[in-house]
């Protein structure tokens, strides 16, 4: 296989896990969100004023290739207009119940054990995502049991750079203790996975197809990746044990 990957650096949202719709579970977040901050709006109110600070927050992001800490986004972007003392304490729970708007997230079918393969298969596995959330994707790894297979996880939220900037790339592959040549890098969005891959000089780019992401960002760049799959058990066939 060329060139020799020993590291594989795994994308989290639309990749590894996805967003469930479940209206009943998405209504009472946005009512904890309200009840929590004892803001005086309805929780409908509440969340549309809400989505308008963070379209702001967002376009700044993307823009600038940057991510807000938890208590940045809250005390200064979201709610600027409530005490800091009293919001900064509760970003973290605020960033989880924010995303619980959007649905259930849940593992893709098959992600986690072909994590424990390929790790069995002599790989170094680590996590590379945009995320506004400190917490959650610690958390899930915990709770899939995963957490003897994931060595490095890197997250916007805390680096406080966003990809496509290679220098989120470039961090996880110093952590993990591998050149970036000797890196892969598997996400869903060719724009902004694909782009940073390519500029921090790792070694193989894989894309997993997802509609809704091709879909919602239309890909622009003309490169292509070395491999397309449709499922996660794809990458047992891309990666075999290592010797």
């Amino acid at each position: 296989m060329t060139p020799d990957i020993k590291a594989i650096f795994l994308d989290v949202g639309n990749t590894l896990r996805i967003v469930v719709p479940d209206e009943p579970f998405m209504v009472e977040a946005k009512r904890q969100l309200a009840l929590l901050t004892g803001t005086s709006l309805s929780p409908d109110d509440f969340f549309a004023l809400l989505e308008e600070r963070y379209k702001v927050l967002r376009k700044r992001a993307k823009e600038q290739l940057i991510e807000a800490s938890e208590q940045e986004m809250w005390t200064k972007w979201m709610l600027p207009d409530f005490p800091a003392e009293k919001i900064a304490p509760l970003s973290a729970k605020l960033t989880r119940l924010w995303r619980d708007c959007d649905g259930r997230r849940v593992p893709r079918a098959g992600s986690t054990q072909v994590i424990i393969e390929l790790h069995r298969r002599g790989y170094l596995l680590g996590l590379i995502a945009n995320t506004i959330t400190e917490t959650e994707i610690p958390d899930y790894i915990v709770e899939e049991g995963l957490g003897a297979y994931i060595k490095t996880i890197i997250l916007s939220s805390r680096l406080g750079i966003r990809k496509p900037n290679p220098e989120i790339y470039w961090e996880a592959s110093r952590e993990i203790g591998v050149e970036p040549v000797q890196c892969v890098y598997l996400g869903d969005n060719l724009m902004r996975d694909m782009e940073g891959t390519r500029a921090a000089g790792y070694g193989m780019f894989i894309l997993y197809y997802e509609p809704k992401t091709q879909e919602k960002e239309p890909p622009s760049v003309q490169d292509k990746p070395d491999f397309i799959i449709h499922d996660m058990k794809d990458l047992l066939d891309i990666f075999p044990p290592r010797t």
